[in-house]
């Protein structure tokens, strides 16, 4: 008999108001991440897609109501412990990469590690397997104005997962790419989250990229309005 793989995170009436207006970008959103999953989430510019993940990632605090990471309340923590949080159990991928420009391939990858205090044989053996889990080990010494941006969103892959997230949170994470290359990113993504059972959750405005996801979210005015279970593409 199966057992339901566990919760990893759930947000509970979950809203998020900006500025002196009260500008609502969340509102009353409850949503259950089990491990394992890869949940795509769609709707237009401004519905708060980017804000929902940033709630589930811990960078923004709702406004109201709960967010519980494997049962524990991260409201309650403070500053120190919301940020150890994120650099241990989630791995975040941005439309526009955030590598940093003076440090190389290797050295963008390893930072995760650098700032856990890793010891620097492990963190040296760890990125290497990165670099090969990517294909970037030839371009290990470059730095990011030498990579196409397909290269780049390799390289901030490798650094998400450098850390072995429990969540990955990847917001638009083809934006900036042709079709080709989001098409190798988005299977590197797909790969990850099968055979490593990574959950993956994340904001895409293409059609072409939720079809990776086993779950589609979508989003209007700060809200879900919808949900399906979806047939993710081999």
């Amino acid at each position: 008999m199966s057992t339901k793989p566990p919760i990893l995170v759930q947000l509970s009436e979950v809203a998020k108001t900006y500025g002196d207006h009260m500008v609502k970008a969340l509102s009353a959103v409850n949503l259950t991440i089990e491990r394992g999953e890869f949940i795509a989430i769609m709707g237009p510019s401004g519905c708060g897609k980017s804000t929902l993940l940033n709630v589930i990632g811990g960078i923004d605090r709702p406004t109201a109501g709960r967010v519980l990471f494997e049962g524990e309340d991260i409201l309650a923590y403070n500053d120190e412990k919301l940020t150890a949080l994120r650099r241990r159990n989630i791995g975040f991928i941005f439309q526009f990469f955030n590598l940093l420009s003076t440090l190389t391939v290797e050295e963008n990858i390893a930072l995760p590690l650098e700032l856990e205090n890793t010891a620097p044989k492990a963190v040296r053996q760890a990125v290497a397997l990165s670099l090969e889990s990517v294909d970037m080990t030839k371009r290990a010494k470059f730095y990011p104005a030498q990579l196409s941006g397909g290269e780049m969103q390799r390289v901030a892959i490798a650094r998400a997962l450098i850390h072995a997230p429990k969540i990955v949170i990847a917001d638009e994470p083809t934006g900036n790419l042709d079709t080709e290359n989001g098409e190798l990113v988005l299977a590197l993504i797909a790969k990850i989250n099968k055979e490593e059972n990574r959950t993956v959750v994340m904001a895409t405005h293409s059609p072409e990229a939720a079809a990776y996801a086993g779950r589609l979210l979508q989003m209007r005015d700060g809200c879900i309005t919808g949900e399906q279970q979806c047939c993710p593409r081999p």
